[in-house]
């Protein structure tokens, strides 16, 4: 059996998207006829996931792969978050780590070297011949030094993942990347993640959210390496809404606790500020089958709109919810609006509003969005053609 080494500096388990991804795409790898071990960082995390003993359960995904966490020297706790001495913890943490794991390769053999971690790459480039490695790339670095890195690697690494085209083109335009070893792969959902979820009746039950409620949700952290996603676009447009609650599912606490002061002071009743925190990556279906509407509100920033390819999209289309999202490139070629999806430009609040008036009087349309939507990502977006799909661009390279 062909063996795959997937290379993390994550936490795990962790409350950010990135570690449902990794986990669930481990998985499908697996299921695809390959040995797959998963390498983390021993890092420290919060006292809440310190406390769960099993990964795997956690996150909701079989344990048909291996894990394997690498020492490292983690400091962060001792630095709050943003601050210069967090930038120096995490060089820390991200050269201990690339030893360690350079010391463990001289005894670790494999067909495929998978990370979204350029340093790791550039250090595998080092050990291992360049058609073994592959490069899954998320973001695209402004500054010289991260511009510079992702340039060495695109170069030379035999097999590149882009999450979204306009990535795949700026790795070609301004990295240099290969087109011909470059593919197109978006973010995805488990089909088995999204069966046998209570109707909305019963999972607001289930959760305690009133049954009438027109319920406009969102899921998910509310900052991303502290860029702000969006959500007082909700607040703004909805306290006009007759009716119209929102629930948010994700955290941090301080944020949301901002939110809803927001909420208050523009008259809105306490009550119709549903907050769920942090709640488990296995809850979070439940969760989606008691909105009556998905959003996705996030700002036009050069990230967002060119480089991501939210989990969260991919996650609302499967519940078979319907979808309001920003209008933004990087998913132009996964919605449709009017067909899968609304869509409008992310800071307009009158528009905001003014759609999900619109899908509170017509719940048929509601219905007809979200049907279309599941369909789309039940056919074309399941993590298992995913992993079907880089690997045969990976064998091919």
């Amino acid at each position: 059996m062909p063996k795959l080494l997937y290379i993390s500096l994550m936490r795990l388990p962790t409350e950010k998207a990135h570690g449902l991804q990794i986990m669930q795409n481990c998985e499908a790898f697996a299921d695809a006829g390959y040995a797959v071990t998963l390498w983390v960082a021993r890092r420290w995390n919060s006292a809440e996931l310190r406390a769960v003993a099993d990964p795997f359960a956690y996150y909701g995904v079989r344990a048909n792969f291996k894990v394997r966490r690498i020492p490292c020297i983690d400091i962060f706790p001792l630095f709050p978050p943003e601050s210069a001495g967090a930038r120096i913890a995490f060089y820390i943490l991200q050269l201990s780590y690339a030893l360690v794991s350079a010391i463990l390769l001289l005894f670790t053999r494999a067909d495929i070297y998978y990370s979204r971690d350029a340093f790791i790459l550039s250090l595998l480039l080092r050990l291992r011949a360049r058609e073994s490695l592959a490069y899954e790339v998320h973001q695209f670095p402004q500054s010289g030094r991260g511009a510079a890195l992702q340039r060495h690697v695109v170069a030379n690494v035999g097999s590149i993942i882009a999450v979204t085209p306009r990535l795949k083109a700026d790795l070609a335009s301004q990295r240099g990347a290969d087109p011909a070893r470059t593919i197109i792969a978006h973010d995805g959902i488990r089909r088995a993640r999204f069966a046998g979820v209570p109707e909305q009746v019963a999972a607001r039950q289930q959760i305690g959210w009133p049954q009438e409620a027109f319920i406009v949700g969102y899921v998910g952290r509310l900052h991303t390496v502290g860029m702000d996603k969006g959500v007082g676009t909700l607040v703004e447009a909805l306290v006009a809404i007759e009716g119209a609650h929102l629930a948010l599912v994700g955290g941090p606490d301080d944020m949301a606790d901002a939110l809803r002061k927001r909420w208050l002071e523009l008259g809105a009743p306490p009550e119709r500020f549903l907050y769920a925190g942090h709640v488990l990556p296995a809850d979070v279906p439940r969760y989606l089958s008691a909105f009556d509407v998905c959003t996705l509100p996030l700002p036009a920033t050069r990230h967002f709109a060119q480089h991501a390819s939210p989990m969260k999209l991919f996650e609302y289309m499967a519940a078979g919810r319907a979808i309001v999202a920003s209008d933004l490139p990087g998913w132009s070629d996964v919605v449709a609006d009017g067909n899968t999806a609304l869509l409008l430009l992310p800071d307009d609040i009158a528009a905001w509003s003014a759609a999900m008036e619109r899908l509170r009087r017509e719940p048929d349309l509601r219905d007809r969005l979200g049907e279309n939507a599941r369909e789309r990502a039940l056919t074309l977006y399941t993590w298992d053609a995913r992993a079907e799909k880089i690997l045969a661009h990976i064998r091919s390279a």
